[in-house]
């Protein structure tokens, strides 16, 4: 992944972000000794990024589309309330069990649940509501994970969708990719969307986050 920051200010951004806790460390150490496109991982930036959305969402659900190693997910399990709990879907065995290992053996072992398969079969058997819903898989299925999770959001949820600035590509006319354009459609979609407000970070690679517009009751 190509910084869209200032390698210095980002350095600088992370050495004034509290460190990771020794389990994430470990889990970052472990990922990019035995697993393949560890760049696929949030990091410690992000991840404080994520606890402390949930931290101040208070969610009683949170549910994330796709897990990697876990790194976001015990990053999030951080900032849940008592009570709370996060479905994490992944398509990978591979991945599913490296993360599986990892919340094993944290402090969060019982508040995330590792769901197997494709996503969007797992998010049609679920019916919410989410409080918080984050979404860092494969990118030509944006816009039909935002589909899926959007009628299932809580009243006061929000979306939060990684990747969304592409390491700059985007912007970048002659990357015609099948990545980069589904990222294009995604955000043309959610901001074009009425549904919705959304804002577009530049948190590491881009954290768009989403929430629903209460329905407009009909008039007499």
């Amino acid at each position: 992944m190509t910084d869209i920051t200032d390698p210095v200010l980002e350095a600088y951004a992370q050495s004034h972000t509290t460190a990771p806790d020794d389990h994430l460390v470990a889990l970052s150490e472990e990922t990019r000794a035995t697993l393949d496109f560890p760049q696929m991982m949030v990091g410690a930036l992000e991840g404080r990024f994520l606890e402390m959305l949930v931290f101040a969402l208070r969610p009683a659900w949170v549910l994330e589309i796709g897990t990697f190693s876990g790194y976001s997910s015990l990053s999030m399990a951080a900032g849940l309330p008592p009570g709370g709990r996060i479905t994490t879907c992944e398509l990978s065995p591979v991945h599913g069990a490296a993360a599986r290992s990892h919340i094993a053996r944290s402090p969060y072992p019982d508040a995330i649940e590792v769901i197997e398969g494709p996503a969007l079969d797992t998010v049609a058997k679920l019916d919410g509501p989410f409080d918080f819903v984050f979404i860092d898989a494969d990118k030509t299925n944006y816009l039909a994970y935002y589909e899926a999770v959007l009628p299932k959001l809580s009243p006061r949820g929000l979306i939060a969708a990684d990747n969304t600035l592409w390491s700059g590509r985007v912007v970048d006319d002659t990357d015609q990719s099948d990545d980069t354009r589904a990222i294009r459609a995604f955000n043309d979609a959610v901001v074009a969307d009425p549904r919705v407000v959304c804002v577009q970070t530049t948190v590491r690679d881009g954290v768009t986050l989403i929430r629903k517009l209460p329905v407009a009751s009909g008039g007499g």
